[in-house]
């Protein structure tokens, strides 16, 4: 945790100090590479926070808490936050006509994957043992070689001579995916053709592979109804979101806070 500045002043909500020491205990719920930052993101939640919280008592409001799962459950203060953000923020329900419109301008977003269904045989070697990587790399040769001339041997190949538990089935890996194999892997099978063999054999970490693209099936644009209710539900996020950050706006510009400059101010921060 970021040491406290020594010549930071305190932070004051409306004559409420923020305990530097709950600062630094909240940067734990911002992650960040500079500590810094993450010290200023947790202060400026914890503001917010308060500034919530004394409206919860301006307004009178008193909640049940609410269970969240897994045996953990909210606290008094989290539920009247909740019941005052449900009563001032109000989000319409997504319209179809919205809906449709983000559709046909982000449909890149909701495309099925492209799958490549591919068979390989390896030969294993580990990265250390250079001498069975050499090895390893000139089976994986001469395996490619008899290919070129037989390549309806790649099932009995793989089966007598692969190290991968594919061999079982002619090295068939099924349909595959990006990110799915190791990128050393990846890279070589998504420049070959269909029914191409990889024209050398391709190292990763396992060893040496020999590649066989056997069909490529592109990903389709999936149909609007299919998506409709995750396109809805991140439309009324958004909506929130902003709804959220506009209210603590109005908060923020009537209330008195000494110690820090919250700038924008960002619905994300409620927690």
């Amino acid at each position: 945790m970021p040491p406290k500045p020594k010549s930071r002043p305190p932070i004051v909500v409306n004559g409420v100090e923020i305990a530097i020491d709950d600062v630094r205990s909240e940067a734990q719920n911002h992650p960040s590479d500079k500590p810094v930052q993450a010290f200023e993101q947790a202060a400026r939640a914890l503001v917010i926070r308060e500034l919530l919280r004394q409206e919860t008592l301006v307004k009178g409001i008193a909640a049940e808490a609410e269970a969240l799962g897994d045996g953990l459950k909210e606290t008094d203060e989290d539920a009247a936050i909740r019941v005052l953000l449900e009563q001032e923020v109000i989000v319409p329900t997504a319209e179809e006509a919205d809906c449709q419109r983000y559709y046909q301008n982000h449909s890149n977003k909701f495309c099925s994957e492209t799958l490549y269904e591919a068979r390989h045989m390896l030969f294993a070697a580990l990265p250390s043992d250079e001498t069975a990587r050499a090895d390893a790399k000139t089976a994986a040769e001469a395996a490619i070689a008899t290919l070129v001339d037989n390549p309806s041997q790649f099932a009995s190949l793989a089966l007598a001579l692969s190290a991968c538990p594919s061999k079982e089935q002619g090295g068939n890996l099924g349909q595959l995916t990006k990110g799915s194999t190791v990128p050393e892997f990846e890279t070589v099978l998504f420049t070959l053709e269909e029914g191409q063999l990889s024209p050398v054999p391709v190292p990763t970490p396992f060893g040496y592979h020999v590649i066989q693209l056997d069909r490529v099936i592109e990903g389709k644009t999936l149909p609007f109804d299919m998506v409709r209710g995750r396109i809805a539900a991140w439309l009324e996020a958004s909506s929130w979101s902003r709804a959220v950050s506009q209210y603590i706006g109005i908060l923020v510009s009537k209330a008195e806070i000494d110690g820090i400059d919250l700038g924008a101010v960002d619905g994300s921060l409620v927690q």
